[in-house]
């Protein structure tokens, strides 16, 4: 059995509710194993023998929209890949430290290069961004809600499919697996 993670877009946010619970026991009824929710922001890891994750996701979805009754992305990573997005050092320590807000949006594909070009458009003193694979590293100078940057305008200027977490949570998943 492989472990993976799923992140999923827009859980328990804007009037789309779900508890934990229901997450497990949605994964369970879907044929997956060991199956447990990490926070209430729609971070659920399990285990499975398929090593198709553009399947996974489909299935995932399509299990959520039928009993959530709403779509809801989803962002499926290999535990080792949550571990080597956790290590990635896109910004100085020190640049870091200062920021207000340190985040990994997560894309389903990869952002192609005229993307990645339109995000630089919105680099200013507040918001820096890294892209690595499927994932953009970005950088907060001051409290997200006062940024113009979001996974709303990360979509639109890419094309792609994200869901953004903290940083922070993506290496509280990876410490958790991988002592």
């Amino acid at each position: 059995m492989l472990r993976y993670v799923a992140f999923l877009r827009a859980i328990n946010v804007g009037g789309r509710s779900a508890p934990m619970t229901a997450l497990r026991d949605i994964f369970t009824g879907l044929g997956f194993a060991n199956v447990e929710t990490f926070i209430a922001s729609g971070n659920v890891i399990f285990e499975t023998k398929s090593t198709a994750i553009p399947a996974i996701e489909r299935k995932i979805e399509d299990g959520l929209t039928q009993a959530l009754g709403f779509d809801a992305a989803t962002f499926v990573r290999t535990i080792d890949s949550v571990a080597a997005i956790a290590a990635h050092q896109a910004f100085p320590a020190h640049e870091v430290a200062a920021a207000a807000a340190y985040n990994v949006a997560l894309t389903r594909p990869a952002l192609s290069g005229r993307a990645r070009e339109a995000l630089t458009k919105f680099e200013t003193g507040v918001d820096r961004f890294h892209v690595n694979g499927a994932e953009v590293y970005w950088l907060c100078q001051v409290k997200q809600s006062e940024s113009k940057f979001t996974n709303a305008v990360l979509e639109r200027i890419s094309g792609v499919q994200s869901t953004i977490r903290a940083l922070t949570t993506i290496r509280k998943i990876a410490a958790k697996f991988l002592d």
